[in-house]
């Protein structure tokens, strides 16, 4: 997913450094892929809470047993990297808003709509 989402935010940067115009489709679009990756981003904020809850359960239950303790080391160590990629996709949405806006001052618009805003 970190691939496809920098991927996709890059080929929008090339579009708004190229594209003049943006029609009500490609504005359109770009929403939905917002919509998509914004579901993307709820679901590791929720497994990433989990799984920190979990990781701090576990370091209470290594203070009943000392081999836990090395369990609970892995699993902060798998947390961190959770946390790194969740703070990636909020970031990296966040900056497809900031695109968004930047299409919609380019929108192409009819005639009659330049006239009657």
């Amino acid at each position: 997913m970190r691939k496809y989402l920098w991927n996709y935010y890059q080929e929008i940067e090339e579009k708004l450094k190229k594209q003049t115009t943006f029609s009500a489709k490609e504005i359109e679009e770009h929403l939905i892929k917002i919509q998509f990756f914004q579901h993307e981003r709820m679901i590791h904020l929720l497994v990433t809470l989990f799984y920190g809850l979990f990781t701090f359960l576990s370091f209470f239950l290594a203070l009943l047993h000392p081999l836990l303790f090395v369990i609970s080391l892995f699993l902060l160590i798998f947390l961190i990297f959770y946390v790194v990629h969740y703070f990636f996709l909020e970031n990296t949405v966040q900056s497809l808003y900031k695109q968004y806006d930047k299409m919609k001052q380019k929108e192409r618009t009819s005639f009659f709509k330049q006239f009657f805003r």
